[in-house]
């Protein structure tokens, strides 16, 4: 299966589940646990989910937008790490 067939049959099983682990997701998809990792490192880089505590969740349109825009804009006043938004170190 392609990286990007992988991808999207696990971003479709996080958006049916709302909230989902790694375990269910391999269960779900029968891919292989580190075949669900890899896809997980994706579409988190992509900014399309949130891993917190072990579950698995889809960002909305919102928190996506909100995410690449401090990711990606230096001179903000603040960063989002881990769901806690603090003052820029500079």
């Amino acid at each position: 299966m392609k990286e990007e067939d992988a991808d999207w049959l696990v971003y479709h099983l996080i958006a049916q589940k709302g909230e989902v682990t790694v375990e269910v997701l391999a269960g779900e998809s029968g891919l292989d646990t580190a075949v669900v990792a890899d896809s997980l490192d994706r579409l988190d880089r992509y900014l399309l989910i949130d891993r917190t505590g072990g579950k698995i969740r889809p960002l909305s349109v919102g928190e996506a937008l909100v995410k690449c825009h401090t990711k990606n804009d230096g001179t903000l006043p603040y960063v989002i790490e881990n769901g806690v938004i603090k003052a820029r170190k500079n």
